[in-house]
């Protein structure tokens, strides 16, 4: 299955919550498919926080394909999605993850509480690396870079 078919449908097939979770499998999948649970977990954490600060994007959507921000918008569309049981654990992630972060913030169980950005070392070296380190795991450091507040109502 290809980048581009994934991000088509989200937008322009399917209802929310539907395409949100399909988004953020997706991200998931691109960012994390090789750490270990409580990595993807930590990644989609960023995403849902990210979503709630609305700086990004009103929807889970907009905010991975916010311009260079996370492997939706950074990959090629043309990457293929070809690890199923990778693609499988990253779905149980995200609606995991979707289902935690529908608690009251105090309910919650935050992986990494405040994390507003992550990097993998390997890759990348942006200019905010230096910002607060909330954890390292695996090879992705998640920082808070910003505060990120949810929006008001």
């Amino acid at each position: 299955m290809k980048l581009a078919w994934i991000l088509w449908l989200s937008s322009n097939v399917l209802p929310q919550p539907a395409a949100d979770s399909l988004c953020l499998s997706t991200t998931v999948y691109l960012e994390a498919r090789d750490q270990s649970l409580r990595g993807q977990q930590a990644v989609a954490e960023v995403a849902l926080r990210r979503r709630d600060s609305g700086l990004w994007g009103d929807s889970v959507c907009e905010v991975v394909t916010a311009r260079k921000q996370f492997a939706p918008s950074i990959v090629s569309p043309n990457t293929r999605l070809q690890n199923p049981k990778a693609w499988s654990a990253s779905v149980k992630v995200a609606l995991d993850a979707e289902n935690n972060w529908s608690l009251p913030p105090g309910q919650r169980k935050e992986i990494v509480p405040g994390a507003s950005h992550f990097l993998a070392h390997r890759i990348a070296s942006p200019s905010w690396r230096n910002a607060y380190q909330v954890a390292t795991i695996g090879d992705h450091t998640f920082l808070r870079v910003q505060r990120l507040k949810p929006r008001s109502s």
